[in-house]
């Protein structure tokens, strides 16, 4: 620990103080700790939600707003803090012997693998270890899928993350969607997973936001804010997929860390 509140890096490098009061402080204090204790292997883990700073209410911007619940659910909500290192918003939650890492990226949604990365390397975290949540234009609205790798599919933010983590992109996989019980719409149900081993294989959220009619209102619709009608399946849709990722990374951290 450097004076002032600022964080030691791994490496015995000072990075810049952050000058936190309060809470904040605590938690850069908190960070620096586990960053330089040891840790169990697999039992650390990082949900980071990509969006564009300063457009929380669009479609591109829904893994953050997943991140915002998946917060509010483990009672960190007012506990992020921004981190000027990463160029994020960062937010520590023990989720039973695991420790999650929450990071909401402050860089454009093309630049967002650089603060991921880094974050990645400062919690010593590998691609495996990191949960990328993500809208999804080929998915119906609300639609939830877990995925294993893969290709970016035109999304630059995942791409940015891809190249900046060096991630494996060889195999696939997706989760299938199961019955959510009366009422619920069966794209928004429970999902459920297959396990498979791939070695530097991020684990990817996708999150369906639906792709419009014609090629030329992709930019407007993923910019665009939901509709009212597309509101009122949010509260569901980020319930379900914090469930989704809660539960995923409760089975993997029971286990060796395999991949989803």
């Amino acid at each position: 620990m450097t004076s002032g509140g600022g964080v030691r890096a791994a490496n015995g490098g000072s990075m810049r103080p952050r000058g936190f009061l309060g809470a904040g402080q605590w938690l850069s204090r908190a960070m620096s700790r586990c960053v330089l204790e040891p840790r169990p292997p697999g039992k650390r883990w990082m949900v980071a939600g990509l969006g564009n700073p300063g457009l929380p209410g669009t479609r591109h911007s829904v893994g953050m707003a997943v991140l915002g619940q998946l917060a509010r659910r483990l009672g960190v909500a007012e506990s992020w803090t921004r981190d000027r290192h990463c160029a994020a918003d960062l937010a520590l939650a023990p989720l039973g012997d695991a420790q999650l890492v929450l990071l909401r990226p402050r860089r454009l949604m093309n630049a967002n693998g650089r603060s991921v990365a880094r974050a990645a390397e400062l919690f010593g975290l590998t691609a495996e270890e990191v949960y990328l949540v993500h809208d999804e234009l080929d998915k119906p609205l609300g639609r939830l899928a877990l995925k294993l790798g893969g290709s970016a599919r035109g999304h630059n933010g995942v791409r940015s993350c891809i190249s900046c983590l060096n991630s494996n992109v060889s195999l696939t996989f997706c989760c299938a969607t199961g019955s959510g019980g009366p009422g619920v719409p069966q794209h928004l149900a429970k999902a459920s997973w297959a396990s498979l081993a791939l070695p530097q294989a991020m684990p990817r959220l996708r999150v369906g936001i639906g792709r419009p009619t014609h090629p030329e209102a992709v930019q407007a619709h993923v910019l665009g804010c939901f509709s009212p009608a597309e509101q009122e399946l949010l509260p569901l849709l980020l319930d379900r997929a914090t469930d989704l990722i809660l539960d995923h990374i409760r089975e993997r951290s029971q286990g060796p860390s395999l991949g989803p």
